[in-house]
This record gives structure tokens, C-alpha cells and sequence, in this order.
């Protein structure tokens, strides 16, 4: 594989300089803020790995903005690595700390997202005019799975998921659109997949936080009303 292949995917890059996308680039500003919001504001729901997941969305926008200021094929697996970090880390710290499942089990739902996805992804790219974005597809499949199964048990967290596959569906529309609306829209779209990408990851730092909250102050109540009576 060459590393430094030269990568030309996106409608506002015309040439291979470093600024050729500034837009698709600064836009990725969106997860870095996204994700200093979320760890100043959301104080009250931070779960424990809340600030582990805020540094790879961090890291996300960080790969995604050397992809498109570089365009090599090194670059893009800096862009691809983080999404499937935070993927896999996020799955695994709500099956651990929302869940509560045991450790070895939670590594095992987690590492079930491969087998998930190997058998998905063909799905997706059968799709016609979804393009590159297939290799996406699978991944709010799964929040909605998630949210189907949480419905009853975790009502808060299953509507929080619902809304985060909502906006993956959105950013993913406009990721395809980028090229087919290329000639009317020398921009692009792909920026608009940077700013709700951001968002999106926040909320769903945000979902797993109020989650883990609502979990914990539900074990304890028990464990203070046991305390009044003893008193």
C-alpha cells in the first residue's frame, strides 16, 4: 500500500495543495467543540468513561482534519481509525457501565460489533447511490437495534439513541449527496457530515452520561431507603 498516494474523494478539492478543502478541514472544528462542551456542561452525568470518549471525538476531528488537508492514503487511516475507536470504546462503556454487564461478557458484546458488521456492510454497499458511505451504514442499524432492545428497560437511553441514528441518517444522506450535487454545489455537502457528525457524537457522549446516572441513582435508592429505616 502506498501511504502517500494522493487522495482526491470530495467535490471542493480541485487540486492536491493543502488547503484545496478548507471548508471539509475547519469544519472539523465541530468535534473538538463538541466534545469541550460536553465535558464542561454535562458535569452532573459524567460517567467514567466520559472523558475517554471526549478525547477520541477530539481525536476524530484531529484524523479527519489531516485527511483533508493531506489527502494521502496514511491521512485517511488516521480519519478512519478514531471512528472505529470510539465505535468500539462507546459500545463497550455502555455494556459495562450502563448495562452492567461483567467485564469479560462486556468485551464479548462488544467484540460481537465485528461479526455485526462483516454480515451488514454487503447490505449497505448492495445499496444503490450510497457509494463510500456503506461502510457507515451499519453503525445506525446498530443504535437503532440498541434502542429497540432498551425501549422498555431504558426508556431515557433508548430515545437518545433513537435521536443520535436520526442525525448519523442525516449526516450519512449528506455525505452521499456530496458528489452527485457537486455541479450545483461546488462546496459540497461533506462539511455538513463534519458539523452533525460533531454534534452527533456529543449527544451520544451526553445519552451514555445521563444513562449511567439514572442507573446509579436507581441503585442507591434502594441502599438509602434501607439506611432510613435502619435509623
Amino acid at each position: 500500500m502506498e501511504l502517500t498516494r494522493y487522495v482526491d474523494a470530495y467535490c471542493e478539492r480541485i487540486a492536491p495543495h493543502y488547503w484545496a478543502e478548507p471548508v471539509n478541514a475547519l469544519t472539523n472544528l465541530s468535534f473538538v467543540m463538541a466534545a469541550l462542551m460536553v465535558w464542561f456542561f454535562a458535569r452532573q452525568s459524567r460517567a467514567p468513561m466520559t472523558l475517554a470518549l471526549c478525547l477520541i471525538e477530539g481525536a476524530i476531528g484531529l484524523g479527519s482534519y489531516l485527511f483533508h488537508t493531506h489527502a494521502q492514503v496514511w491521512a485517511l487511516w488516521a480519519d478512519i481509525l478514531p471512528i472505529a475507536f470510539f465505535v468500539l470504546v462507546y459500545l463497550f462503556a455502555i455494556n459495562r457501565e450502563v448495562l452492567r454487564l461483567r467485564p469479560v461478557l462486556a468485551l464479548g458484546v462488544t467484540g460481537a460489533f465485528f461479526p455485526f458488521y462483516a454480515l451488514t456492510l454487503p447490505l449497505f454497499q448492495m445499496l444503490p447511490g450510497l457509494g463510500s458511505s456503506a461502510i457507515y451504514g451499519p453503525v445506525p442499524l446498530l443504535i437503532l437495534l440498541y434502542a429497540v432492545v432498551l425501549w422498555g428497560k431504558q426508556p431515557v437511553m433508548a430515545r437518545g439513541f433513537a435521536i443520535g441514528a436520526a442525525i448519523l441518517v442525516l449526516s450519512l444522506t449528506l455525505r452521499t449527496l456530496d458528489e452527485p450535487l457537486c455541479q450545483i454545489f461546488p462546496m459540497g455537502t461533506h462539511f455538513l457530515w463534519h458539523v452533525l457528525n460533531g454534534v452527533m457524537l456529543g449527544w451520544m457522549i451526553v445519552t451514555y452520561g445521563r444513562a449511567w446516572h439514572a442507573q446509579s441513582s436507581e441503585e442507591m435508592s434502594p441502599t438509602l431507603a434501607g439506611d432510613a429505616q435502619g435509623r
